[in-house]
């Protein structure tokens, strides 16, 4: 249901109970955004620092590059996991909430 239309049931009927499903809807859609939102910047902050210094490392030791990169992969690829998880958790209060 979209917000609109939220709004204009609780405008027509002005009841409570219209009330109280504009406010589940609005805490469904922010806890949704703040869900993905707050998820987001984690992943970001991590994969920054775990590339800058794969690069530092690549840089003193140019030999090790290839087993650095392997490992750096790796560990961007855990990283992102949270973030997955983020948005996993973000479409089941958008899907599968009533």
């Amino acid at each position: 249901m979209a917000v609109e239309q939220v709004a204009q049931e609780i405008v027509k009927s002005g009841s409570e109970a219209a009330l109280g499903t504009g406010l589940y809807y609005l805490g469904k859609f922010v806890g949704a955004g703040l869900a993905m939102g707050i998820g987001a910047i984690g992943p970001g902050v991590g994969e920054g620092n775990v590339g800058a210094h794969a690069m530092d490392a690549m840089a003193r030791q140019p030999e090790m590059a290839g087993t650095l990169t392997t490992r750096m992969l790796l560990a961007m690829a855990v990283t992102e996991s949270t973030g997955l998880y983020s948005l996993v958790i973000a479409l089941l209060m958008l899907i599968v909430l009533p």
